[in-house]
């Protein structure tokens, strides 16, 4: 029966019968995998309540090719990031960010560089080094850039003008043709969403290079707010579905703004 060990992060965890737990991770090694805590529920000695959501853990598996998930057999607290789940708006981030993972990503496929880039934002999270709305911002773009689906937002997506060579100051976006439309492209097309080109080029400057740096960019508020509602909206439209965690996540930010 092979065994695996490696760093992972708790991103689902679900009571199964009577004191089992399926867990959720995303493993540095072997991308995301189910796995079957057994007795998790009543044994503290094997796991002694570390099974947290978006801890970051050294875990050991038997990952056998019988029949049921492959079972944990031990695990190790790394990073607990106790933070996170004590704050709801932490906590409200961070599950939109795991469930995009959850519902994405394929199993058993190492995706090593959007590992650490959810073990950084989780990090920065858990800090409070970094403002929350901007990590929102940086994640999404680098997961799209990392899953295959980054939005075209340098050029127009019909004609290829660049955004530098457009003339209008706010700019329309088509989640079908996965970018921006400069204004000779939008004839009786009605955007979603629009977004002023000082949004832009924020986005632009934090889809690559060095995570710290991209990070340490502060984005005005207009930028945070149509940032955010941009890649929402695109990450739905092309995963097929609003998450489910995003529904909370706006309520929670809809609620800060009214206060």
């Amino acid at each position: 029966m092979p065994i695996i060990s490696t760093p992972a992060i708790l991103l689902r965890r679900m009571d199964y019968a009577d004191f089992d737990v399926i867990t959720t991770f995303f493993t540095l090694k072997q991308g995301k995998l189910a796995l079957i805590a057994k007795s998790a529920k009543k044994s503290t000695k094997r796991f002694g309540g570390i099974l947290e959501l978006f801890s970051v853990l050294e875990v050991v598996a038997a990952t056998g090719r019988g029949k049921g998930l492959p079972v944990l057999q031990e695990a190790a607290l790394k990073q607990p990031f106790g933070a996170i789940r004590a704050d709801f708006r932490k906590t409200a981030y961070a599950s939109y960010w795991c469930e995009l993972i959850c519902n994405w990503i394929e199993e058993n496929f190492k995706q090593a560089a959007l590992y650490y880039l959810l073990k950084y934002v989780l990090t920065e999270l858990d800090s409070g080094r970094t403002e929350d709305a901007g990590l929102h911002i940086l994640f999404q773009m680098r997961f799209l850039t990392l899953s295959g689906h980054r939005p075209n937002l340098a050029h127009c997506s019909l004609c290829q003008t660049k955004i530098e060579a457009i003339s209008q100051d706010t700019i329309d976006t088509d989640l079908k043709r996965g970018g921006i439309l400069c204004g000779n492209c939008t004839a009786g097309y009605r955007s979603r969403v629009a977004l002023a080109k000082g949004t832009l080029k924020q986005l632009l400057w934090v889809e690559s290079g060095n995570l710290a740096k991209a990070a340490r960019i502060k984005f005005t508020q207009s930028a945070l707010n149509e940032g955010a509602e941009f890649l929402e909206e695109f990450i739905s439209y092309h995963l097929g579905k609003q998450p489910r965690s995003l529904s909370f996540l706006r309520q929670i930010r809809n609620s800060d703004l009214r206060d």
